[in-house]
């Protein structure tokens, strides 16, 4: 089996509740994407786990959003064990980044961008759920802003006209290359989690 499907969430998808929705109960707008990759969720989890700018990056444009360094191809080990609280940087050198909300290793990641007050702004969700086929994985992404959410100071119709886009397009490059370095790694000395999600 091969990630080369496209990136899309069904119907049902985009209407399920995830991990981390409660955090913006009414948000300005949601988005989720979705993949089918060629392998357990306990294979996918620890590129999900590493990702972050200084960290393993984030698999997108590595242009715009890895201050032009390029992803990590392997599993980085120090980067493996995520507890609440864990920031995972937004670009290279930054002090600020997405703060790990809620997580379940193997099974999703809520990350979080605060306010000064420390409430959710935009939180995004990668969740991992066995997939359609025998040892594969359907990885759910989804990102929810509250209306506090603010793009370069533009006001909110124009946001929700111009966001929805370009996010797609990130995350779309961000789930194929997720996809590709987890069904193309070696088996072989992956992180274990649990035998029940190999």
């Amino acid at each position: 089996m091969s990630s080369t499907a496209t990136v899309h969430a069904t119907r049902a998808e985009t209407k399920r509740v995830l991990p981390g929705d409660d955090l913006i109960p009414e948000p300005l707008g949601s988005f989720t994407h979705a993949v089918t990759i060629g392998c357990a969720p306990g294979e996918v989890w620890p590129w999900i786990a590493q990702m972050g700018a200084d960290r393993a990056g984030w698999y997108s444009y590595d242009g715009v959003d890895n201050g032009g360094r390029p992803s990590a191809e392997e599993i980085l080990p120090q980067f493996q064990h995520v507890v609440p609280g864990d920031v995972f940087p937004w670009l290279p050198g930054a002090l600020g980044g997405f703060v790990v909300s809620a997580v379940d290793p193997g099974r999703h990641l809520v990350l979080s961008a605060l306010d000064p007050e420390r409430a959710p702004i935009v939180t995004w969700a990668f969740v991992l759920e066995p997939g359609p086929q025998a040892r594969s994985t359907r990885l759910l992404v989804r990102v929810r802003g509250s209306h506090a959410y603010q793009f370069h100071g533009l006001p909110q119709w124009v946001v929700k006209r111009i966001v929805p886009a370009g996010h797609y397009v990130m995350e779309r490059k961000q789930l194929l290359g997720i996809a590709r370095r987890a069904e193309h790694r070696p088996k072989e000395g992956l992180p274990q989690l649990s035998t029940t999600l190999l």
